[in-house]
C-alpha cells in the first residue's frame, strides 16, 4: 500500500466520528469507482486502498487496535505491525462496502459489487445473499470462509439463527454446530424450601423424565435456576440448550387459619 496511513487515505482526521468516516468513504468510492475511471489505470489500486482503510476505521475494535499502534510507531510501521495481526480476511469480514457499491448501482447505473469484486479481489471477494418470503440477508466476506472462527457474530435466535446456519453451511461446505433452544418453566416452592434450600422433584415434560432440582438457600422470588443441557436438542451436532426454572414462592398461611384446614 503506497500510502500506509488509513486516516490519510480517507482524508479525515484521527478524531473523525463514524458519520464522517462513512461520508468520506462514499465520496472517495464515488470518485474512484472503476466505472468513472476507465482511463485511469491506478484507480483500482486506489479504490482497494480506500476499501481497506474504511473496513478498518469503520470497525470499532479494528480501529482501536490500529490507533494504539499509531501512538507507538510512525504511520508506515504502525501499518506494518497492524497487518501482522490482521489478514485480509480479518480486515474485510463484516464490512458493508458491498452495500455502498450497490447503492451507486441503483442511483447512477454503475456496476454493482458482484460485478466488480472480481476486478478488485479476484476469487477472494465474495458476496452472498439469502432470501425468503419475509426476509432478506446479504453480506460480504473476504478469502476462505472459516466457520470455526465464528466470522458471522450475529445473535439471531430461532428461525433466523437456523437460516444463517444454513447459509454459512452452503457457502463453506461445512457442517455448522447450532446450540439447541433454551426452555423456560415456572415452579412453586414453599417458603421453608426457599429459605433453607434442598431437593425439589421436578417433572420435565419435554423429556418425559423426573429430575431432582437442588434449590439453593435463600432463593428469591423470580430467581431462575439453570439446568445445563436440559433444553432442546441442537442442530448439526450442536449442544443441547438449557432449561431455566423460574422460582415462585407459595404464601404461608397464618397458623391460626392453617389449624382449621382439613389438610
Amino acid at each position: 500500500m503506497a500510502n500506509q496511513d488509513y486516516y490519510q487515505i480517507l482524508e479525515i482526521s484521527k478524531d473523525a466520528e463514524m458519520v464522517q468516516i462513512k461520508v468520506a468513504y462514499r465520496d472517495l468510492a464515488f470518485r474512484f469507482h472503476p466505472d468513472t475511471n476507465k482511463d485511469n489505470p491506478d484507480a483500482v489500486d486506489k479504490m482497494k486502498q480506500i476499501n481497506e482503510a474504511y473496513a478498518v476505521l469503520s470497525d470499532s475494535k479494528k480501529r482501536l487496535d490500529y490507533d494504539a499502534l499509531r501512538q507507538q510507531y510512525d504511520p508506515a510501521d504502525a501499518y506494518a505491525q497492524f497487518r501482522k495481526n490482521y489478514s485480509d480476511q480479518d480486515i474485510f469480514t463484516g464490512t458493508d462496502i458491498h452495500t455502498v457499491f450497490n447503492e451507486f448501482a441503483k442511483s447512477f447505473g454503475f456496476r454493482n459489487f458482484d460485478d466488480i469484486s472480481q476486478e478488485f479481489y479476484g476469487s477472494k471477494g465474495k458476496v452472498f445473499e439469502f432470501k425468503g418470503s419475509d426476509f432478506s440477508f446479504k453480506g460480504f466476506f473476504f478469502g476462505r470462509l472459516d466457520v470455526g472462527k465464528s466470522l458471522f457474530k450475529i445473535p439471531l435466535p430461532g428461525k433466523m439463527g437456523w437460516i444463517i446456519q444454513t447459509l454459512l453451511q452452503n457457502i463453506s461446505g461445512k457442517s455448522i454446530l447450532l446450540k439447541g433452544k433454551n426452555l423456560h418453566d415456572t415452579i412453586q416452592i414453599n417458603p421453608d424450601l426457599a429459605k433453607n434450600g434442598g431437593p425439589y422433584a421436578y417433572y420435565h415434560t419435554w423429556k418425559s423424565k423426573k429430575l431432582v432440582v437442588k434449590i439453593p438457600p435463600n432463593v428469591r422470588y423470580g430467581q431462575q435456576i439453570r439446568l445445563s443441557g436440559m433444553g432442546k436438542e441442537g442442530k448439526g451436532g450442536g449442544k443441547f440448550g438449557d432449561l431455566y426454572l423460574k422460582i415462585e414462592t407459595k404464601r404461608s398461611l397464618p397458623s391460626k387459619i392453617r389449624k382449621y384446614l382439613p389438610f
